[in-house]
């Protein structure tokens, strides 16, 4: 055990980074609740207005990646857009200073904007877009991981966390937790199963823990620096199978996280019911001057699933034209919220265009 908590030690000086001067949560469970799905902490130059807005932006594309966990939710339609108005899904904010020592000793400081967004503007932003929902709660797999940093594999336990923290915060990132084995003399046996993957046998071992899900993982040098394989298994089956190589053994570590995240979701993320995207044709009424019309017009090009407007009739009082929609009528209607454009009371005709008033 002396030498496992000594190579565990050399291990940290090799992807040691700055340490900064906060306070550590208790468990990984306190590190997950104190973030949520719908918190985000980003990095920030200052606190005027434009490095505010611009981190609003950034922490609403994290927040949307974790309730959907899809790392790439920033390129779907839609949704730069949405970035552009975070501020309008803010519930509130504030920044944190922390303060560090580079690798030469000499000090750092760094601001943190936390921000916490309205849950159910969220909910209803996601749903207008259609991104996938990876439903809450949600699994915390356990992580099954050995270190060869050439003396030898060795499993890291829960006492040895820290050997493995951008795995375990990297998931914080994904909007999941990953949970570490006691490290008991039984389990430190099974670091020879874990180098030749054998995912059942690590499967079997695991049991005592719940969900049936582990993330077997191991890491050791290369020529180009580390190298970490990785199986992801889901009550004996495995769902996925990856390498990656890099020269910095923290990142090498952390794609663990991102591999088991993007197991979960293909597996249990559901897609939001939304509408047929398409073009509807629709009625506005209350149209009855050019002041009107540009109004309207800027309501409806300020509507993120608006994607062209196509005027087809106008009358005194109203104008027909066809929106070319996102999401269909169903997110249409969810956008209305308080602005200027209401849905008519009732169902409409069958055959017959909604019909929308301009207040």
């Amino acid at each position: 055990m002396h030498r496992l908590f000594s190579i565990a030690a050399a291990f940290l000086l090799l992807i040691a980074a700055p340490v900064w001067a906060q306070d550590e949560p208790r468990t990984e469970g306190d590190r997950a609740g104190a973030q949520g799905l719908y918190q985000a902490e980003v990095a920030v130059s200052g606190q005027g207005d434009d490095q505010r807005q611009t981190g609003f932006a950034r922490a609403l594309a994290a927040v949307l990646s974790k309730l959907s966990g899809d790392r790439s939710v920033t390129g779907r339609p839609g949704v730069g857009a949405e970035l552009r108005k975070a501020a309008e899904y803010v519930e509130s904010y504030d920044y944190r200073q922390d303060q560090g020592t580079s690798a030469m000793g000499a000090p750092t400081f760094r601001t943190t904007l936390i921000v916490r967004f309205r849950p159910s503007d969220v909910d209803m932003l996601a749903g207008v877009l259609g991104l996938p929902v990876w439903p809450d709660p949600r699994p915390k797999p356990v992580v099954w991981v050995a270190i060869d940093d050439g003396s030898g594999p060795r499993l890291v336990g829960l006492q040895q966390s820290n050997a493995v923290r951008p795995l375990l915060d990297q998931a914080i990132q994904r909007g999941y937790r990953l949970g570490l084995p006691t490290g008991t003399a039984a389990e430190q046996a099974l670091a020879g199963a874990i180098w030749r993957q054998d995912s059942a046998a690590v499967a079997q071992a695991s049991s005592r823990y719940s969900p049936p899900m582990q993330l077997v993982g191991k890491i050791y040098r290369n020529a180009g620096g580390w190298k970490a394989d990785w199986i992801f298994v889901d009550s004996g089956r495995e769902l996925a199978k990856w390498s990656v190589e890099n020269p910095d053994a923290r990142r090498a570590i952390a794609s663990g996280a991102d591999g088991a995240a993007d197991a979960l979701v293909k597996r249990y993320a559901k897609a939001s019911q939304t509408g047929t995207p398409g073009t509807y044709r629709v009625v506005f009424r209350g149209i009855r001057s050019n002041q009107d019309y540009l109004r309207l017009s800027a309501a409806l090009q300020g509507m993120t699933v608006v994607r062209r407007i196509a005027p087809a009739r106008a009358t005194p009082d109203t104008l027909e034209a066809d929106l070319d929609l996102l999401s269909g009528l169903t997110g249409f209607q969810r956008l209305l919220g308080d602005g200027p454009i209401v849905a008519e009371g009732g169902e409409p005709v069958l055959g017959q265009p909604p019909v929308f008033y301009l207040r």
